[in-house]
């Protein structure tokens, strides 16, 4: 399908490259051109691009279109537990609240469960997730079946799947397709065996291949794990070989100087979730002296049982404020800074290297922000206008792959939202009731 995008501005997330007016033409999944106005002015004879027979042309009406927003780290599946476990401390949450109600999940209740977060995720702009969830493939078929793009990383534990299997699941969702990959991962340090460790270390260098997991999360997660080895969560699990060829820890609240060293000489991405670090009392993640180290960050909501909305714009307002207030510096944190982690880093992060910007080639993952809402005037700056002041109401369209699925409040994913709030409804019933 050719679609053409016009009278709109558009903010590439380029390097060095401003908002500016222009047109997006797409050809099934991919951008073929992003003329400025000025090159719409010139004679079609001095083009190289042909003219195009449009399928869907779209007035853009002076709204803003950029890159979708990358949820570099996320549990789909958990919106069954959103505020159904809040006010307590992580430890205490996750064991006694939340994989005990997750013991109940069966037959195809993750799969109804994910389509409810892709709802969520299309109002938010949000136009790739890396999921970690239990069964990866029910979150994978939903993400097929609704047209969101997805990346599965593997969490691992000494309860849940197998080496076997995420190795099995690894060769499979890295077949040729254009919406699921898969990387390798860990629930995290304090929930897998040492045997564990070294088989996820062994796959690594088998593939040549990152490997991301939950790290330094909470205060308890560092001490427990030196008391055990004598070493923070990082330096202990680099020992072992994990992240030779790179990968990312989720969270990165508790860090030391060494565990930064470490990071920066592994390549490693910082995925900070600060909604959810903040909500369970986990801590600030040191995001300056990342920078400063210059570490590279992305940013993820984390799931809906404890952050709990899967809000891209709230994140962004968090990761740049609490920065600040950290390093008790107004100034530590610009926010076009801000937007890149939560496009182009996060999908640096999860290897997505064809939808980071809008650019010709590239996948037509793209979002348009109303830049005619109170919310977003005057537009003195609009990436400050999207950290600080934007919101999930100012999104009016998420297309993915060249298709709109989401589109002034409507949803175009093959199936109806309410169908799936039902189906989500019995699910929570059972769970409760049995």
């Amino acid at each position: 399908m050719n679609i053409r995008l016009y009278n709109a501005r558009i903010l590439t997330m380029e390097k060095n490259r401003d908002v500016f007016r222009g047109e997006i033409w797409i050809k099934n999944d991919k951008i073929v051109c992003i003329p400025e106005i000025e090159e719409l002015k010139q004679d079609w004879n001095k083009r190289d691009v042909p003219r195009i027979s449009w399928d869907i042309e779209l007035d853009c009406k002076d709204n803003l279109l950029m890159p979708g927003f990358k949820d570099a780290h996320t549990h789909s599946g958990m919106t069954f537990l959103r505020s159904f476990a809040d006010d307590l401390p992580l430890q205490e949450w996750l064991q006694h609240r939340i994989f005990p109600m997750e013991s109940k999940l069966g037959g195809d209740d993750i799969y109804y469960l994910t389509k409810l977060a892709i709802l969520e995720y299309l109002t938010s702009g949000i136009t790739g997730i890396f999921d970690m969830y239990l069964k990866p493939d029910q979150t994978a078929e939903a993400c097929l079946d609704t047209g969101m793009r997805c990346v599965l990383v593997s969490g691992l534990n000494n309860f849940t799947s197998s080496p076997q299997q995420m190795e099995e699941e690894y060769l499979k969702w890295n077949q040729k397709n254009s919406l699921i990959s898969y990387q390798l991962g860990f629930h995290a340090e304090y929930t897998c065996s040492k045997e564990l460790l070294y088989k996820v270390a062994e796959l690594a260098h088998k593939y040549r291949a990152p490997v991301y997991t939950h790290l330094a999360e909470t205060a308890k997660e560092v001490e427990e794990c030196k008391a055990r080895s004598g070493m923070t969560p990082l330096v202990y699990l680099d020992s072992l070989g994990i992240f030779e060829f790179g990968g990312g820890g989720f969270h990165c609240v508790h860090m030391t100087e060494q565990d930064m060293n470490t990071m920066r000489m592994r390549r490693m991405y910082a995925i900070t979730n600060p909604a959810s670090n903040m909500k369970l009392a986990s801590g600030i993640a040191p995001i300056a002296q990342f920078e400063k180290r210059k570490i590279p960050v992305a940013v993820g909501t984390d799931g809906p049982a404890s952050n709990n909305c899967l809000d891209m714009f709230r994140e962004m307002f968090l990761v740049s404020g609490l920065s600040k207030l950290k390093e008790n510096d107004a100034a530590s944190l610009d926010a076009m800074r801000v937007l890149r982690m939560a496009t182009v880093h996060g999908a640096k992060a999860m290897r997505l290297h064809r939808a980071d910007v809008l650019a010709k080639g590239k996948y037509a993952d793209i979002i348009m922000i109303d830049l005619h809402q109170p919310n977003m005037q005057p537009v003195h700056n609009i990436p400050k206008n999207l950290v600080y002041s934007g919101s999930k109401s100012n999104v009016l369209m998420t297309m993915i792959g060249g298709k709109i699925l989401y589109r002034n409040g409507e949803f175009n994913i093959g199936d109806d939202p309410e169908n799936i709030y039902r189906k989500c409804g019995q699910i929570v019933k059972r769970m409760m009731t049995g």
